[in-house]
């Protein structure tokens, strides 16, 4: 392995992920950050770092020209994109080759064919994977037509990109139109294109993947299967590897379909090819090629013992992969729990904040993956996954085990995590017994606030007297749900900065939440950025109408005036970014 230098462009656990195996390769690694992400691990695990602006993740982290120009600084020889932001960005792709630097991943061509969704339909087609009914790119006008073909419910799914960002479930027409806007919108923030297409939704299905790598002599091989069904509004939860209870012959015929599509397109790099699975008859149908690196990638790690970020980097290096497909075993069970900033008993309301307090779990079988050490921060203006932990076992159920242990040790103080729901899910009947699919979280595993537990940690909060009421309750309509929050203390005038008396917390609650309206005046509920402003100067509105959306760590929200009136002013625009307790408009 020749010595060099690579440029992480990318932030948060993967990033720190890439570091250290480039330090295990005797790779330099250069580190790119925002504003926000100034102090972050990333930050101080890289050899060399290199602010590229401010904390948007437009003005910094997906600004081609700002990335480019740290890989030149630093005289970087490769660039790894990670997941998320640019990884599948061929423009960047092809940018990075033109700047004569190796990018980590797929030509760009090869990006564009399949980070394409629909491309990428007509390529599974062609070698005789089967695909759900549905359409190319399309506008709002033409899609009543077309979803009245394909038949509801059906998806509006974001063309580009992955993650499950920029995608809406429909049942009827009505709200057809908006849910395209809103998948759109969502998608242009996430991969900077707003194109959407519609497919028919399946239902009840599993999420099934397989992990390829194929090298630039023309080799590809797969490194098994995945099942990441534990999902919310397809944000995955929970991913284990292998997929369970899959009869011999459609595992066969799911790796095969996969090794198949690699090689239709000359594909290098490493790559995930996802397939939805029918329960009960075992057919399944090709949904998308991720052309990078998965956040699920660990699970295969631990079963198969091979390094895929290592293996990334060989294969961008030229080097042929060193082992063949007979050389791929499994051995064992893993299972994967992301953990996020958000609180899953007040309908996943996204928590960012600074971690005050963090212990990893430890112990035979278990792995961590984090992007945070204590004192660090979940910025709102990214993801909210903010961690992994990982725990393999000789079976399944031995992995299921180990891992709602080591969920029970981990102590995060400052915001609420995921977590403790994680732990309930593992431990539940349908999910020990692999009776689960991708709609089960909604359906059968429903927080019920009432029993929300109180977040451990060992760094204390102030929280409310024993007997506190409410002052109010503030319920919000996001692009994931409705979310409650309980307002405690008394009510604020528009624009008062509130003290630590005003927002007395529950342990692992974010000082950074503010209720959505101050003083009655509609307010942001945290720190975000405004999307869009439903109302005008001089318009009469009344209770419960929408002011305005925001977005903040990816998610889209409505915010509501609880009084009705006429609008006096409207104190925001579109692009510009709020704090958490700023009122968005007066009410004359």
């Amino acid at each position: 392995m020749p010595i060099g230098t690579v440029l992480v462009a990318n932030r948060g656990e993967i990033a720190v992920r890439i570091i250290r195996a480039c330090h295990e390769l005797g790779l330099r690694a250069v580190a790119v950050y925002s504003d926000a992400d100034a102090g972050a691990l990333h930050v101080r695990l890289a050899d060399e770092a290199h602010r590229i602006g401010p904390a948007p993740a437009r003005a910094s982290y997906l600004d081609v020209d700002a990335v480019l120009d740290a890989a030149k600084a630093a005289g970087a020889d490769l660039v790894h994109p990670g997941y998320g932001l640019l990884s599948e960005d061929a423009a960047f792709a092809e940018a990075v080759a033109a700047a004569g630097l190796t990018f980590v991943g797929p030509p760009a061509e090869i990006i564009a064919r399949l980070g394409d969704k629909v491309a990428a339909r007509a390529v599974a087609e062609k070698c005789g994977v089967p695909v759900p009914p549905g359409t190319g790119d399309l506008t709002a006008e033409q899609a009543v037509a077309e979803a009245e073909r394909i038949g509801f419910p059906l998806v509006v799914k974001a063309s580009f990109g992955g993650g499950g960002r920029g995608m809406r479930v429909v049942a009827s027409a009505t709200g057809l139109v908006e849910a395209m806007a809103a998948a759109g919108r969502e998608a242009d923030a996430a991969f900077g294109r707003p194109e959407v297409h519609l497919e028919r939704y399946l239902r009840p299905v599993r999420h099934v993947e397989v992990q390829v790598l194929g090298d630039a002599h023309g080799t590809v091989v797969h490194l098994a299967d995945r099942d990441c069904s534990v999902q919310r509004r397809h944000q995955k939860l929970i991913e284990e590897a292998p997929a369970f209870g899959l009869p011999d012959a459609v595992r066969t015929a799911l790796r095969d379909a996969a090794v198949t599509l690699a090689r239709e397109v000359g594909y290098v790099g490493a790559g995930t090819v996802e397939f939805l699975l029918l329960p009960e008859s075992g057919e399944f149908f090709f949904l998308e090629m991720n052309t990078r690196l998965q956040v699920e990638h660990g699970v295969t790690e631990l079963v198969t013992g091979l390094d895929i970020v290592a293996a990334q980097l060989r294969i961008a290096l030229g080097e042929p992969l060193p082992f063949t497909q007979d050389d791929v075993v499994v051995r064992g069970h893993a299972i994967q729990a992301r953990i996020a900033a958000e609180d899953p008993w007040a309908g996943f309301r996204p928590a960012p904040g600074t971690v005050s307090g963090l212990a990893l779990p430890l112990g035979p079988g278990v792995r961590n993956d984090f992007g945070v050490e204590p004192g660090g921060s979940v910025p709102a203006m990214y993801d909210s996954l903010f961690g992994k932990v990982l725990a393999h076992g000789s079976d399944r159920d031995a992995a299921r085990r180990r891992l709602a242990g080591a969920l029970a040790e981990l102590r995060v103080a400052g915001v609420p995590t995921t977590a403790p729901y994680l732990r309930t899910i593992l431990e539940s009947d349908s999910f020990t017994e692999g009776r689960h699919d991708t709609g089960s979280v909604e359906r059968e595993w429903v927080p019920d606030p009432a029993e929300a537990p109180a977040a451990p940690g060992p760094v204390a909060v102030d929280r409310p007297a024993a007997d506190a009421v409410p002052a109010r309750r503030v319920r919000i309509s996001t692009d994931r749900g409705p979310v409650e929050i309980a307002v405690y203390g008394r009510a604020r005038r528009p624009g008062a900065v509130a003290g630590p008396s005003d927002r007395p917390l529950r342990d692992g609650a974010t000082s950074r939440t503010a209720d959505a309206v101050a003083g009655g005046v509609p307010a942001a509920p945290m720190d975000a950025t405004v999307v869009a402003i439903r109302v005008e100067p001089g318009q009469e509105i009344a209770a419960g109408e929408v002011v305005a959306v925001l977005e903040a760590m990816k998610m889209e929200m409505e915010v509501r005036t609880e009084a009705s009136g006429v609008v006096g002013a409207v104190l925001v625009t579109p692009g510009t970014s709020v704090a958490a307790g700023a009122p968005l408009i007066t009410l004359a």
